[in-house]
């Protein structure tokens, strides 16, 4: 960060000679191997402080884009519909609402070459469409394909075959989806260019190339290949598995596949029937297109961090990279979606996801709050616009709690009666929602009190017995002693030939009489290099193993 930027910070008079001899571009493996350093940690976060406080977020955003350092700016949702970046995808989709004012609405979430996607609609009135709907069922013109050909399994994705080129989280739990319900998913590694959540805690015993249950998570069920994408030969084989694959999924920085030979219409000329999705930050096209990142910065630009958080504080975010967490369902649907289009058509695609726009969707409501009524979304804490109480209660124990969330007046009454009607609850007309939210203050210093000699199970199942929504605040090594985790076979165990036993998560959904996964543990880097060049390319064990020896395999 220092390296691209600080001959603009010296360009405002904040450092001195000494800051511009430091040899930056190694200065982080100096501090890792604990060499004695001219600057702090807190002295080049207090440089940075400064030099910020200087400029505004547009202006850093800009400057870092053109420094190749990636300052992403906390936007509200007021920001977004100026940023320049969605405006030049067309990523918002201009619409009237119900009552007449025209808004700009989150647009269609990627972009897919051969079957793009399209609002058939504007947003309806209360029940606009009955008659339609009505007659539609009532005269059975909706139609329906025929199933496609049985196969001896149940697994959806039995016999579908996936290139996975992606890492960190969006790209590997998308696909992963895939391998949980039958696909078999390839996934190209190499040992320049590891998977970087390999290196990510959860570690199990010392680090190594397998021994992070972080990437365990994203990739279980998968098998593991070497390719050095550098070498002419790896990428040779890379595109004899591009002709095998049915889908190919990456999520690299935009360019690098053309740099390397397999953007999309490189692969189509290889496998025209092959389905590739390229998911990024901001998209493959636009002005910022090419800026990298992770759902941190993605998860700021799109609002996010100025909504979570308290009123008193910085921006805090929500936890983990946040865009990470949302795309995945929208990939592996659209990824459904494209196969479906295949089924009818045979016609293979790209598809173009971006991170940024999928998030949008989950701040809809406000954008159009912004836009309507002028309410710009901001940081309230654990509490809601229009409901009360809700928040996280002080229970009985060392840091134990339990999160209370009342969305209804008949909700409240239930709570009042498992309080025992204390007089607190009769004044102030707590009755009424508008009441409550104008005395949460006082709700909260009460209840606050209540839950502090009951465990937070005891808190959550009193209230739910009575239909109050609660629940007990746990930490990661409760969860597998969950009981209600335990009763749906939430967690999957796997013998991993480092780690031994462990436990990978499941799928949020059952489907009656099927089995999702995954159904078996992540693999080692390059466990199945003989496996699948034999297998699949045809390739002699001898021939492999020159290759392990020249680096092609690496």
């Amino acid at each position: 960060l220092l390296n691209g930027l600080l001959g603009h910070i010296a360009a405002d008079d904040l450092v001195d000679v000494e800051w511009l001899t430091e040899d930056w571009a190694t200065f982080d493996a100096r501090m890792a191997a604990g060499e004695e350093m001219r600057f702090t940690s807190a002295e080049i976060r207090d440089l940075f402080a400064r030099y910020f406080l200087r400029h505004t977020k547009e202006a850093l955003f800009a400057l870092g884009f053109e420094a190749g350092v990636t300052l992403a700016p906390i936007n509200t949702v007021a920001d977004l519909t100026e940023f320049n970046q969605l405006k030049a995808r067309g990523a918002w989709h201009d619409t009237v609402l119900p009552q007449g004012e025209p808004v700009l609405a989150p647009g269609l979430f990627a972009k897919m070459n051969q079957a793009p996607m399209r609002f058939r609609y504007p947003p309806p009135r209360l029940n606009e469409h009955d008659h339609e709907i009505r007659t539609e069922v009532a005269n059975g013109i909706r139609l329906r394909l025929p199933p496609p050909p049985p196969v001896d399994s149940d697994a959806p994705f039995k016999g579908l075959k996936v290139l996975d080129l992606t890492w960190v989280i969006a790209g590997p739990a998308s696909v992963r989806y895939l391998a949980d319900h039958g696909a078999t998913v390839i996934k190209v590694e190499s040992e320049l260019r590891p998977d970087a959540l390999r290196f990510l805690g959860p570690v199990k015993g010392d680090q190594g190339w397998n021994r992070s249950h972080f990437y365990g998570e994203f990739n279980a069920g998968k098998k593991c290949v070497q390719l050095q994408l550098k070498e002419p030969k790896a990428r040779e084989m890379l595109g004899k598995l591009v002709e095998w694959a049915d889908v190919l999924v990456e999520n690299w920085a935009p360019g690098a596949t053309k740099r390397l030979g397999i953007d999309y219409p490189s692969c189509a000329k290889i496998n025209p029937d092959l389905i590739m999705l390229s998911t990024s930050l901001l998209g493959q096209t636009g002005p910022m297109a090419s800026l990298a990142g992770f759902g941190y910065h993605a998860a700021g630009m799109a609002g996010f961090y100025e909504v979570t958080g308290w009123p008193d504080r910085p921006p805090h975010g929500p936890w983990l990279a946040y865009t990470d967490v949302i795309a995945p369902h929208f990939i592996a649907t659209t990824i459904c979606a494209a196969l479906d289009h295949r089924r009818r058509t045979g016609q293979g695609q790209h598809i173009d996801a971006a991170q940024f726009e999928m998030a949008l969707q989950f701040l809809a409501p406000e954008i159009l709050d912004a836009q309507v009524n002028g309410q710009v979304a901001s940081r309230i804490g654990n509490r809601k616009q229009d409901a009360a109480p809700q928040g996280i209660y002080k229970c009985k124990g060392k840091n134990q709690w339990c999160a209370i969330a009342v969305d209804t007046d008949a909700q409240w009454d239930q709570l009042c009666l498992i309080l025992g009607q204390p007089k607190w609850t009769e004044v102030n007309s707590l009755g009424a929602v508008e009441n409550r939210i104008e005395c949460h203050d006082l709700i909260d210093c009460h209840l606050n009190k209540w839950p502090s000699t009951k465990t937070p199970l005891a808190v959550m199942e009193l209230l739910t017995s009575a239909g109050v929504p609660a629940g007990m605040v746990q930490r990661s090594e409760e969860l597998l002693k969950d009981p209600q985790y335990i009763h749906r076979g939430f967690h999957h165990y796997h013998e991993h030939a480092v780690m031994g036993q462990v436990p990978y998560s499941g799928n949020q959904f059952q489907i009656l009489g099927y089995q999702g996964g995954p159904h078996g543990p992540a693999p080692l880097l390059g466990q199945h290099n003989h496996e699948v060049f034999s297998e699949i390319l045809g390739m002699e064990n001898d021939e492999i193993e020159a290759l392990i020896a020249a680096g092609v395999i690496l």
